[in-house]
């Protein structure tokens, strides 16, 4: 795939720059067809670019090659050669085309400066949603194309290079003229439109008329708690598993990002969300009545909000599993590191990353509740079997993920077993540090392809399929809000307003009703690669008879179901080696790279009176989750509140110190008056 794409690119490069060197050779001769060939050829390119390619226009502009540079040099190329193809006198009639091009160009930067004017007027300092935010005075957004220099160059400035060519065909200077006139009126229109715009009564709320709205709407809402988050595109994962649990809680819940598009990445709740971009804005929170922040990953902007003295903050993690990441010195930062059992109490002793063993807090984990407990072997013609894999991992570790080393061997000798259903659940971020998991990755996807291709079956009847449709689009109505294409962040917010009442419980029932309508649609027989957002990973746990997967999170929460697990090993370690290091492979098959277990894996789990771990597993999860009662929420809930006492403890005791540091007013004695000596 990147080869294609560089390929792809070069092609676009090479045809461009040989449509310019065409249009000029004709301008010089001058040609009149190759004249309108090469520049309809250019024109093609750059709506290709748009189009297909949008990733080149950084290229472009880095090479000081931007779309007005090449727009110019395309008009003026076709001026050169009508200026070559008429009479000597007719310079000055070509003249004045010249100049209504010029004044169309410059009008075209006075666009886009007042465009630019726009688009600060609607970047606001405070991004929100579940929230009424219509006293801000949001609108929708500008057309798109007013936005876009690129593609209101190319089609405003379309009937000019029109003219100027048809001109080039019949000799005709008002054909250009008419060309020209029509792209000065439509780029005038789009002037006019964004002006408009700059209008004090349609403008947006200033920065401290917004910055005035939030205080007073933290002062209404009177926040408690919140889920703090901060990260790239493709790490929501991290704080959407926190969604629930932070629902639940008894208090009043905020969501706290720092990224604009984090915003629309945050899965569908009815948890007001905040997005605080600047350091300023953020310290806002400071005087609010939000006591505690729950942070579900480490960031490079979490050292500025762990600054509030006022709010307490405890580490959560998105997951636990015996990596080193899961005991990061950093977490020894926060006031508290909550965790699932008393396994991940051990890891951060012998880690001795300086987090005190008074600040560690066993709260299971409340997610897990989702999970469905073991019913026995497989009662159908198949055995489930889910391969989630974890991925490569920032540091390099060969051991991290088994895709690159053992992944195809899995997957072969699993597809191999007629009796074998696969599910592939690849994670979000292979491929992403080393090329090599994505292209292994790649390889197995089509292996499953293969596999299916070998297969046949009975398939689901068109009525499943409709079912699925129609649970789809009743869950899309509740979670996905929808926006025309030219939507901006503040329109968004201005669509994303309070969540109709009820919307949380609905959301619960219509996803329930989803995930039975989209299994009910596949075939039975049938191996899935399972990458979208739905179904999620624990929908995935509840249908499968068997996990592999790596040394991760995945496993920790996949003991809350009992059902048998195996683990691929690709430390290079042998297999004592390797359980002792890792005590979340404790009651796991140990795989090794080959795959030649998996045989006899499969076995246990179609007879459980071959499973020697089961006990092991029960006792493992434990020790990794904790006890079963009271349940994860309740202990995560009660965390919460005790947490939250403490800042109310600690704001009492600092409002009582400065109290007592202030100086009283000072009051001017008046001296009696003494009498007067005598002379």
């Amino acid at each position: 795939m990147p080869h294609r794409q560089t390929v792809a690119k070069l092609l676009v490069i090479a045809t461009l720059a040989a449509a310019f060197a065409a249009q000029a050779l004709a301008a010089l001769r001058p040609d009149i067809a190759l004249l309108v060939t090469a520049t309809v050829v250019s024109l093609a390119v750059e709506g290709v670019v748009y189009r297909w390619q949008r990733g080149m226009l950084t290229l472009f502009a880095k090479s000081h090659a931007d779309v007005t540079v090449r727009h110019v040099l395309r008009d003026l190329l076709i001026v050169a050669g009508l200026l070559r193809l008429g009479e000597q006198d007719r310079e000055t009639e070509y003249a004045v085309l010249l100049v209504g091009l010029l004044f169309f160009y410059g009008l075209h930067c006075a666009v886009q400066a007042v465009s630019v004017l726009v688009r600060r007027t609607r970047t606001l300092p405070v991004v929100t949603r579940n929230i009424d935010a219509s006293a801000l005075r949001l609108t929708p957004a500008p057309h798109r194309l007013l936005r876009r220099p690129g593609e209101r160059l190319l089609l405003f400035g379309l009937p000019a290079t029109a003219g100027l060519l048809v001109t080039a065909v019949t000799d005709a200077a008002y054909q250009a003229a008419i060309g020209v006139s029509l792209s000065l009126v439509l780029t005038l229109a789009g002037l006019a439109a964004l002006l408009v715009r700059l209008l004090p009564s349609r403008r947006p709320a200033g920065e401290q008329e917004v910055l005035d709205w939030f205080d007073a709407w933290l002062a209404e809402y009177r926040p408690t708690v919140g889920l703090y988050f901060s990260g790239g595109a493709s790490s929501a994962y991290q704080a959407n598993m926190w969604l629930d649990p932070i629902a639940k809680l008894d208090g009043r819940p905020v969501i706290v990002l720092r990224e604009r598009f984090m915003v629309d990445k945050i899965a569908a709740t009815d948890i007001p969300i905040v997005c605080l971009p600047k350091v300023a804005t953020l310290m806002r929170l400071e005087h609010s009545t939000l006591q505690v922040l729950i942070h579900p990953s480490n960031s490079g902007k979490t050292s500025q909000v762990l600054r509030i003295p006022t709010i307490r903050h405890t580490f959560v993690n998105h997951g636990e599993s015996d990596k080193l990441s899961s005991c990061n010195p950093y977490a020894k930062a926060y006031d508290e590191v909550w965790v699932a059992g008393p396994a991940a109490r051990e890891r951060y002793a012998l880690a001795d990353v300086g987090v005190e063993d008074k600040d560690v807090v066993e709260t299971g984990r409340p997610q897990l509740d989702a999970v469905r407990p073991y019913a026995g072997p497989p009662t159908g013609a198949y055995t489930t079997v889910l391969y989630a894999p974890t991925w490569e991992g920032w540091d390099g570790n060969p051991g991290n993920t088994s895709v690159i080393e053992a992944g195809e061997n899995l997957v072969r000798a699993l597809v191999a077993d007629p009796g074998v259903r696969l599910l592939y659940k690849p994670h979000p971020l292979t491929g992403s540090v080393d090329p090599r998991a994505g292209a292994a990755d790649q390889r197995i996807r089509e292996l499953i392809r293969a596999a299916n291709r070998g297969r046949t079956g009975p398939r689901p009847s068109a009525d499943a399929e409709l079912e699925l449709a129609r649970r789809t689009e009743e869950l899309d109505r509740l979670t996905v809000s929808a926006f025309r294409r030219g939507a901006d962040q503040l329109e968004r917010m201005l669509i994303q307003s309070t969540p109709e009442p009820g919307r949380a419980d609905a959301v619960t029932r219509a996803t329930a009703a989803w995930e039975e309508a989209y299994w009910a649609s596949l075939p039975e027989w049938e191996h899935q690669i399972v990458t979208a957002a739905r179904p999620a990973l624990y929908a995935c746990f509840n249908r499968a008879d068997l996990l592999i997967s790596d040394v991760s999170s995945v496993i920790s929460d996949f003991l809350a179901s009992g059902k048998p697990y195996a683990v691929a090993n690709t430390s290079g370690l042998d297999e004592d080696a390797f359980r002792a290091a890792f005590p979340t492979v404790a009651a796991a098959t140990v795989l090794t790279p080959d795959a030649a277990g998996v045989p006899a894996l499969l076995e246990t789990v179609r007879r459980p009176e071959l499973d020697e771990l089961a006990e092991e597993r029960a006792a493992l999860k434990l020790r990794l989750l904790g006890p079963a009662e009271p349940s994860s929420q309740e202990r995560f809930n009660a965390a919460v509140q005790a947490l939250c006492a403490q800042a109310r403890e600690h704001r009492a005791r600092m409002a009582a110190r400065l109290a007592a540091d202030l100086p009283g007013q000072r009051r001017e004695e008046v001296m009696p008056q003494q009498p007067s000596l005598p002379a």
